[in-house]
């Protein structure tokens, strides 16, 4: 008898090594709830807390931390389901003008939930354009258009998109003498992270995409002037971004046209070639790896990462066979959008209910300091145990 995974997959059509990791990236986005950062400051001297803390914080400019990694993988898989979803499409007779209508459609979808989910605080609608969802919106007709091109003309695409976006930056002038920098939001701590010479074309909120924010996002309707996004984000990395999805689009062709195998060896290979890549540009001042502003180097190196983790996946879940193992991350995967609502709309009210039925007790028995941890893992165990329900009654969000 099938196992129930085995069983959707067929019906669906589904790579389960790509759920499983698509599973474990949600995972990382909704553990945040865990305040591994908040155990790492109740306990500065435990080298154990520091290490969690560390791994789900971003790098405040250059380089990846593993919780860099979540927006990249995402991005990285929409492109490997592409080739997926349109081998299902044509299989049910569908037109190109059809499937390009749906793509549409999905893309003004994905734009409108993000900006939905970023105005949940907001006296009004937020319109932002920076979060993962938005960003996979805004360039994923275009990623859709490039697929029916030849590979070498996607490889063509990607190198193409990636060198104008590059020269663009490094076409625009750089902050002269007496910048003030505390008015981009950058203060007088942070400038340990400026970066210096040819690579300051891409420091923080003195960039091209700063200015296309400044000027493009005041044309709508917000509460105050936008001045500046604290953390750097950009609506423009759209477009390296796209780079992404071409680059996982290249990984999903290669998982179809090996089939029944898995190509591991050309996986492994890809992921050494992209970070190499992206590490000889940072190292030599070319373009520096900053995951906020999605630089070229960034897209070239996350790339490989992201090669590298779907290789292990692949390995896990196709070669040894060890679904068991995989399971609670299926769960996870095969339900991904409602993983990301939930953990963005059920946050509180999970939390509340948890605080209000559990005595203050049990949630303390680790000790106060970590009060908000063990919250956070009851939360998190609330999240899965509502998806595993989703996932035997066979329901899974689709846009």
């Amino acid at each position: 008898m099938k196992d129930p995974v085995e069983q959707v997959a067929e019906q669906q059509q589904r790579n389960v090594a790509v759920d499983a990791y698509r599973g474990f990236v949600m995972l990382l986005m909704m553990a945040e709830v865990l305040h591994f950062s908040g155990a790492a400051a109740a306990y500065p001297n435990s080298m154990f807390w520091n290490f969690l803390g560390t791994a789900q914080t971003h790098v405040e400019w250059t380089g990846m931390d593993l919780h860099d990694v979540i927006q990249p993988s995402f991005t990285f898989l929409v492109g490997v389901s592409l080739p997926y979803s349109l081998r299902s499409r044509r299989r049910k007779g569908e037109t190109f003008s059809h499937m390009l209508l749906h793509t549409l459609w999905r893309s003004v979808l994905l734009i409108f939930l993000g900006i939905f989910l970023r105005s949940t605080q907001s006296p009004m609608t937020n319109f932002t354009f920076e979060d993962t969802l938005t960003q996979i919106g805004l360039g994923y007709t275009f990623a859709f258009l490039i697929s029916f091109a030849r590979p070498r003309w996607q490889w063509i695409s990607l190198g193409a998109i990636l060198f104008s976006y590059w020269l663009a930056w490094a076409l625009y002038p750089t902050p002269g003498p007496g910048f003030d920098w505390a008015a981009v939001g950058v203060p007088p701590e942070w400038h340990n992270h400026l970066l210096t010479g040819f690579a300051a074309h891409w420091n923080k909120n003195s960039n091209l995409g700063q200015a296309f924010d400044v000027w493009f996002l005041n044309i709508l309707p917000r509460p105050s002037r936008f001045l500046y996004n604290e953390g750097g984000y950009l609506t423009l990395s759209f477009i390296p971004t796209l780079g992404t999805m071409l680059i996982g689009l290249a990984a999903g062709r290669w998982f179809m046209d090996a089939a029944p195998k898995i190509p591991l060896r050309k996986f492994f290979i890809a992921a050494a070639a992209f970070c190499a890549a992206g590490l000889l540009l940072h190292f030599t001042g070319i373009c520096p790896i900053v995951k906020r502003i999605w630089t070229p180097s960034w897209t070239l190196f996350s790339g490989g990462v992201c090669f590298f983790y779907l290789a292990v996946f692949s390995w896990i879940v196709d070669i040894k066979k060890q679904r068991a193992l995989a399971f609670p991350l299926i769960v996870i995967g095969m339900n991904s959008i409602a993983a990301y609502v939930i953990a963005e709309l059920g946050r509180d009210f999970v939390e509340s209910s948890l605080r209000i039925n559990l005595p203050d007790a049990f949630l303390n028995c680790l000790g106060p300091r970590l009060e908000h941890t063990l919250l956070g893992a009851l939360t998190l165990l609330v999240y899965w145990l509502v998806l595993l329900w989703m996932f035997r009654k066979r329901i899974f969000v689709r846009i």
